[in-house]
Protein backbone atom coordinates (compact mmCIF):
# COMPACT_ATOMS: atom_id res chain seq x y z
CA UNK A 1 0.00 0.00 0.00
CA UNK A 2 1.14 3.02 -0.79
CA UNK A 3 0.44 6.52 1.82
CA UNK A 4 1.08 9.71 1.07
CA UNK A 5 0.12 12.68 2.54
CA UNK A 6 -1.43 15.42 0.08
CA UNK A 7 -2.59 19.18 2.12
CA UNK A 8 -2.95 18.08 5.40
CA UNK A 9 -5.04 14.58 3.88
CA UNK A 10 -3.90 11.21 3.66
CA UNK A 11 -3.85 9.81 -0.26
CA UNK A 12 -3.70 5.58 -0.19
CA UNK A 13 -3.13 3.25 -2.96
CA UNK A 14 -4.00 -0.07 -2.79
CA UNK A 15 -4.87 -3.24 -3.88
CA UNK A 16 -8.31 -4.72 -2.41
CA UNK A 17 -11.97 -5.43 -2.21
CA UNK A 18 -13.75 -2.43 -2.61
CA UNK A 19 -16.69 -4.02 -0.46
CA UNK A 20 -14.57 -4.91 2.14
CA UNK A 21 -12.90 -1.54 3.42
CA UNK A 22 -14.04 -2.25 6.83
CA UNK A 23 -12.74 1.25 8.02
CA UNK A 24 -14.24 3.55 5.45
CA UNK A 25 -16.91 5.86 6.10
CA UNK A 26 -17.80 5.85 2.26
CA UNK A 27 -17.36 3.74 -0.97
CA UNK A 28 -17.95 4.73 -4.50
CA UNK A 29 -19.83 2.42 -7.15
CA UNK A 30 -18.52 2.79 -10.65
CA UNK A 31 -22.43 2.34 -11.00
CA UNK A 32 -24.18 2.02 -14.56
CA UNK A 33 -26.81 4.63 -15.62
CA UNK A 34 -29.61 3.13 -13.83
CA UNK A 35 -27.83 2.25 -10.33
CA UNK A 36 -28.61 -1.43 -11.24
CA UNK A 37 -26.48 -4.25 -10.15
CA UNK A 38 -24.35 -4.93 -13.07
CA UNK A 39 -20.87 -6.49 -13.52
CA UNK A 40 -17.36 -5.75 -12.22
CA UNK A 41 -17.80 -2.89 -9.09
CA UNK A 42 -21.43 -2.35 -9.20
CA UNK A 43 -22.20 -6.03 -9.21
CA UNK A 44 -19.91 -6.52 -6.27
CA UNK A 45 -21.33 -3.74 -4.37
CA UNK A 46 -24.90 -4.80 -4.61
CA UNK A 47 -24.12 -8.32 -3.90
CA UNK A 48 -22.26 -7.02 -0.87
CA UNK A 49 -24.98 -4.25 0.28
CA UNK A 50 -27.90 -6.80 -0.72
CA UNK A 51 -31.49 -6.07 -2.29
CA UNK A 52 -32.34 -2.92 -0.13
CA UNK A 53 -29.60 -1.42 -2.12
CA UNK A 54 -31.61 -1.62 -5.25
CA UNK A 55 -34.71 -0.62 -3.84
CA UNK A 56 -32.69 3.15 -2.70
CA UNK A 57 -31.01 3.31 -5.98
CA UNK A 58 -34.23 3.23 -8.45
CA UNK A 59 -35.95 6.50 -7.46
CA UNK A 60 -32.41 8.45 -8.64
CA UNK A 61 -32.38 6.59 -11.70
CA UNK A 62 -31.06 7.71 -14.00
CA UNK A 63 -28.15 8.85 -13.95
CA UNK A 64 -25.39 10.88 -16.34
CA UNK A 65 -21.96 10.65 -16.68
CA UNK A 66 -19.89 12.60 -14.18
CA UNK A 67 -23.01 12.63 -11.64
CA UNK A 68 -22.62 11.69 -8.46
CA UNK A 69 -25.80 10.80 -6.33
CA UNK A 70 -25.47 9.11 -2.33
CA UNK A 71 -27.45 6.04 -0.76
CA UNK A 72 -27.11 4.59 2.36
CA UNK A 73 -24.50 1.11 2.55
CA UNK A 74 -26.83 -1.46 3.51
CA UNK A 75 -25.03 -5.10 4.61
CA UNK A 76 -22.14 -2.83 3.56
CA UNK A 77 -19.53 -2.11 6.21
CA UNK A 78 -19.89 1.72 5.09
CA UNK A 79 -21.97 4.33 6.39
CA UNK A 80 -23.06 5.32 2.81
CA UNK A 81 -22.42 4.35 -0.92
CA UNK A 82 -21.74 7.28 -3.71
CA UNK A 83 -22.00 5.99 -7.21
CA UNK A 84 -20.91 7.80 -10.12
CA UNK A 85 -21.43 7.16 -13.95
CA UNK A 86 -18.11 7.25 -15.67
CA UNK A 87 -17.58 7.99 -19.25
CA UNK A 88 -17.56 5.26 -21.84
CA UNK A 89 -14.00 5.85 -23.64
CA UNK A 90 -14.65 6.82 -26.97
CA UNK A 91 -18.44 7.54 -27.01
CA UNK A 92 -18.91 10.31 -24.04
CA UNK A 93 -17.40 13.82 -24.87
CA UNK A 94 -14.82 14.70 -23.54
CA UNK A 95 -14.40 11.84 -21.48
CA UNK A 96 -11.50 13.13 -19.17
CA UNK A 97 -13.50 16.40 -18.46
CA UNK A 98 -16.27 13.94 -17.49
CA UNK A 99 -14.00 11.22 -15.32
CA UNK A 100 -13.20 14.25 -13.52
CA UNK A 101 -16.06 15.29 -12.87
CA UNK A 102 -16.98 11.53 -11.26
CA UNK A 103 -14.21 11.77 -8.66
CA UNK A 104 -14.97 15.89 -7.90
CA UNK A 105 -18.31 15.22 -7.40
CA UNK A 106 -17.77 11.99 -5.45
CA UNK A 107 -15.34 13.50 -3.19
CA UNK A 108 -17.66 17.01 -2.50
CA UNK A 109 -20.97 14.74 -1.70
CA UNK A 110 -18.68 12.96 0.94
CA UNK A 111 -17.34 16.17 2.75
CA UNK A 112 -20.75 17.94 2.20
CA UNK A 113 -22.35 14.77 4.26
CA UNK A 114 -19.72 15.25 7.12
CA UNK A 115 -17.51 12.45 6.01
CA UNK A 116 -14.07 11.78 6.88
CA UNK A 117 -13.05 8.83 4.72
CA UNK A 118 -13.46 7.19 0.93
CA UNK A 119 -12.76 4.72 -1.03
CA UNK A 120 -12.99 4.38 -4.83
CA UNK A 121 -12.35 2.12 -7.57
CA UNK A 122 -10.80 3.14 -10.78
CA UNK A 123 -13.74 4.27 -12.68
CA UNK A 124 -14.61 3.59 -15.94
CA UNK A 125 -10.99 1.42 -16.70
CA UNK A 126 -13.28 -1.94 -17.17
CA UNK A 127 -16.22 -2.55 -19.02
CA UNK A 128 -16.51 1.29 -20.06
CA UNK A 129 -13.00 1.06 -22.03
CA UNK A 130 -10.59 3.92 -20.18
CA UNK A 131 -7.20 3.16 -20.69
CA UNK A 132 -5.66 2.49 -17.03
CA UNK A 133 -2.67 4.95 -17.40
CA UNK A 134 -4.89 7.95 -18.23
CA UNK A 135 -7.37 7.47 -16.05
CA UNK A 136 -5.03 7.06 -13.24
CA UNK A 137 -3.75 10.64 -14.54
CA UNK A 138 -7.34 12.23 -14.68
CA UNK A 139 -8.44 10.72 -11.24
CA UNK A 140 -5.17 11.23 -9.33
CA UNK A 141 -4.45 15.11 -10.65
CA UNK A 142 -8.34 16.17 -9.47
CA UNK A 143 -8.18 14.49 -6.22
CA UNK A 144 -5.44 16.14 -5.20
CA UNK A 145 -6.75 19.12 -6.62
CA UNK A 146 -10.11 18.52 -4.19
CA UNK A 147 -8.42 17.67 -1.29
CA UNK A 148 -7.04 20.59 -0.30
CA UNK A 149 -10.39 22.44 -0.34
CA UNK A 150 -11.95 19.69 1.72
CA UNK A 151 -13.30 20.04 5.31
CA UNK A 152 -14.26 16.86 6.72
CA UNK A 153 -13.02 14.28 4.28
CA UNK A 154 -9.49 13.34 5.45
CA UNK A 155 -8.80 10.23 3.94
CA UNK A 156 -9.15 9.36 0.14
CA UNK A 157 -8.03 5.20 -0.87
CA UNK A 158 -7.95 4.26 -4.37
CA UNK A 159 -8.98 0.24 -3.93
CA UNK A 160 -7.67 -1.52 -7.21
CA UNK A 161 -8.75 -4.86 -8.65
CA UNK A 162 -4.99 -6.22 -9.67
CA UNK A 163 -1.44 -5.63 -8.96
CA UNK A 164 -1.07 -4.58 -12.20
CA UNK A 165 -3.77 -1.26 -11.76
CA UNK A 166 -2.09 -0.50 -8.31
CA UNK A 167 1.15 -0.64 -10.12
CA UNK A 168 -0.08 1.82 -12.85
CA UNK A 169 -1.59 3.93 -10.05
CA UNK A 170 1.36 4.39 -7.90
CA UNK A 171 3.62 5.18 -10.77
CA UNK A 172 1.44 8.09 -12.22
CA UNK A 173 0.89 9.42 -8.41
CA UNK A 174 4.77 9.27 -8.40
CA UNK A 175 4.71 11.14 -11.38
CA UNK A 176 2.78 13.64 -10.33
CA UNK A 177 4.53 14.66 -7.62
CA UNK A 178 7.43 14.93 -8.75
Amino acid sequence: MTRREIEGRVLEITRGDITAQNDIDVVVNAANAQLLPGGGVAGAIHRAAGPDLERECRPLAPIRPGQAVITGAHNLPNDRVIHVLGPVYGRDKPEAELLASCYRNALLLADEEGLSSIATPAISTGAFGYPLEDAAQVALTMIINVMKDMSSLELVRFVLFSENDRETHERVLRKILS
